[in-house]
């Protein structure tokens, strides 16, 4: 008896339709086919077990399992629930005119209990491409799934739950979600407010700034200066995360299987902050079964990278690629995956090996040559991908204690809406371009031209303060942002000015400063 389910596998984000074929006749050889991984192959032993424990034997049979399309790689333990279901229904313990209406995904305990699999997202979007009537999944897994509408999702916690379901035996309810309201319950809550950052307040403008523009930003100062600080509260005043941007992100977090238990949406746009020891694989992605690293992991939202120059040299270039093409591709000899990576670039550092150059209340014992030898462990093309370099001194404890609360990031976060929306307008003829931070060169002297006045001021400050050539665009693409969070048409000298001051690590005595 030839008998058909249906599940899926996915390869970065794309997600192929599975057919599991399952042929019992006369022998006891067991034979698969469809490019299975180690996994897949091992789902024969747990399938067994878990028969075995809810009341079924495993058929005594010549059992031809194929997984069509027989070309495609299928990798991980998603695979166990059809193709258990497909043995029973084959061997004449099932009889339902539903197994082609339902995609099935789950991996089986050996007590026959469903674990959670990854992908259930992008798998539920699939099935509703497919027009499957529905989708069952492991509990676990079944709001982040029931995300998609117009699909019927089952949470399930076990195989015998969708054995009953399928057979009719007992009745189960779709698990339905209100996706755009908690959608929008949980967008502004936020744990970290600038309300609480006492002095500071260019660093808080600069930041301000950033948010407005979607521009790459490194925070040079000593230790205590509030770099981390300041840095993770920068999420508190970006704009909400739109729902289409909100279900990009969501599937990647649900390939990598980061999605919390009983999630279903991200709301708010995620923060990453990964270690300096961590290995390029680990932060672009990859590996032998390819997964998102964490550039994709803060798709549409931060990538904080603190104590820059600890990082490995060769790990940080390849950062280079992504902050440009805001996707990366991961090939292999036989396929290429893609994942998405529009990300914010965050950075901190010190400023010197000991950490107290420019520091007040510390002496630095660095020598020039130290502290330039310290800064080049960072490469030109990837500071020349950083818009904005904001010098931090620590606050005295006299002004710490008199100054009153800051600013909440809520106020803040308004006149970025406000940016944002003004660049949203500008850009809308620009396929791929909604921020000033991604124009290119021939759009910053559409936008972004100076006035008489205001180049010969940046032609004054590029001579005067020896700015490197590569500062020239990033200034005017700063000045732009200036100028629309004052809601400016044009860039005027005061906006240059404020955007010249951004560029710390480009003066040429930056090193000789103090010393």
């Amino acid at each position: 008896m030839l008998v058909k389910t249906y599940c899926a596998a996915v390869n970065g984000l794309d997600v192929t339709t599975i057919t599991i074929e399952v042929s019992l006749n006369r022998g006891v050889m067991y034979h698969f086919t469809g490019l299975g991984d180690e996994a897949v192959r091992e789902g024969k032993d747990r399938i067994a077990a878990a028969l075995q424990y809810s009341g079924y034997r495993f058929p005594t049979a010549d059992i031809t399992v194929n997984m069509a399309p027989a070309d495609l790689r299928k990798e991980g333990s998603s695979f166990d629930l059809p193709l258990a279901i497909a043995i029973l229904a084959a061997n004449g313990n099932i009889e339902s005119e539903q197994l082609g209406q339902y995609m099935m995904v789950g991996e089986l305990s050996l007590d026959g209990r469903l674990q959670p699999v990854k992908g259930a997202l992008p798998i539920a979007i699939r099935a509703r491409k497919e027009h499957f009537k529905g989708l069952i999944v492991p509990r676990q897994n079944v709001r982040e799934a029931a995300v998609v509408n117009n699909l019927e999702v089952y949470g399930m916690e076990s195989m015998m739950d969708v054995i009953q379901f399928l057979t009719g035996q007992k009745a189960f309810e779709p698990t339905v979600i209100d996706t755009r309201k908690e959608f929008y319950e949980h967008q502004y809550q936020y744990d970290l407010d600038f309300a609480d950052v006492r002095g500071q307040e260019n660093v808080k403008r600069a930041l301000e700034v950033a948010a407005a523009g979607s521009h790459n930003i490194i925070l040079i100062g000593p230790p205590g200066s509030g770099k981390s600080m300041m840095a993770k509260r920068l999420p508190s005043i970006l704009p909400p995360l739109t729902l289409a941007e909100s279900l990009e992100t969501t599937q990647v977090h649900s390939i990598a299987g980061k999605l919390g238990k009983g999630s279903s949406l991200i709301a708010q746009r995620p923060f990453r902050s990964p270690h300096h020891t961590i290995s390029e694989v680990a932060l672009v992605g990859g590996g032998a079964n390819p997964m998102p690293g964490e550039i994709s992991l803060a798709h549409h939202g931060i990538l904080y990278c603190d104590e820059l120059p600890e990082f490995n040299r060769h790990t940080l270039e390849v950062l280079r690629q992504p902050l440009e093409d805001r996707k990366i591709t991961i090939s292999r000899a036989k396929y290429a995956v893609e994942f998405p990576c529009n990300f914010q670039f965050v950075a901190s550092m010190n400023p010197c090996p000991c950490g107290y150059y420019g520091d007040p209340t510390h002496h630095c014992v660095c020598t020039p040559g130290q502290i330039q030898k310290y800064m080049s462990k960072i490469s030109g093309p990837l500071m020349d991908r950083i818009d904005l370099q904001i010098e931090i001194t620590p606050v005295p404890f006299s002004d710490i204690s008199k100054a009153g609360p800051g600013e909440p990031s809520a106020a803040i976060r308004e006149r970025v809406i406000k940016a944002r929306a003004i660049q949203n307008e500008r850009f809308k003829d620009y396929r791929g371009i909604y921020c000033n931070a991604q124009m290119s060169e021939r759009m910053i002297h559409k936008f972004a031209e100076p006035s008489e006045e205001g180049i010969s001021l940046l032609k004054t400050a590029m001579e005067r303060l020896s700015l490197s050539a590569r500062a020239y665009n990033r200034i005017l693409k700063v000045a732009r942002t200036i100028a629309d969070l004052a809601d400016s048409e044009g860039v005027r000298p005061e906006h240059l000015a404020e955007a010249i001051s951004y560029r710390n690590l480009d003066r040429g005595d930056w090193a000789e400063r103090g010393i």
